[in-house]
């Protein structure tokens, strides 16, 4: 039994990123606020977990304005896609596993 340990993204270790990869992976983009909002979180936790997350270019960050306010959005990139499905599989084969033992 070869458990996959190092198929798992350190990116996606933390309950916070993980939490942003799916819900951009599951929607086109989605703002900083309701990023907050969904996931109950500060906006220095979120920015933190989103700059990390955009350094491993596994999203896209979209500033636009709306008069003189700022609206960021942000997108998963095809990386970030791959690499979040990676890390899924490497986990249902983990529990796959864990399950037979």
């Amino acid at each position: 039994m070869k458990i996959p340990f190092d198929k798992l993204d350190k990116a996606f270790e933390n309950r916070v990123r993980l939490q942003i990869m799916s819900v951009l992976v599951a929607n086109e983009h989605y703002d900083f606020n309701s990023l907050k909002d969904l996931l109950q979180v500060t906006d220095g936790n979120l920015a933190s977990h989103l700059k990390g997350l955009e350094r491993e270019e596994y999203i896209l960050v979209n500033k636009r304005f709306s008069g003189r306010k700022t609206n960021t959005s942000y997108e998963a990139t095809s990386k970030g896609k791959l690499a979040f499905k990676g890390h899924l599989d490497a986990l249902a084969q983990l529990i796959s596993e864990q399950r037979k033992a």
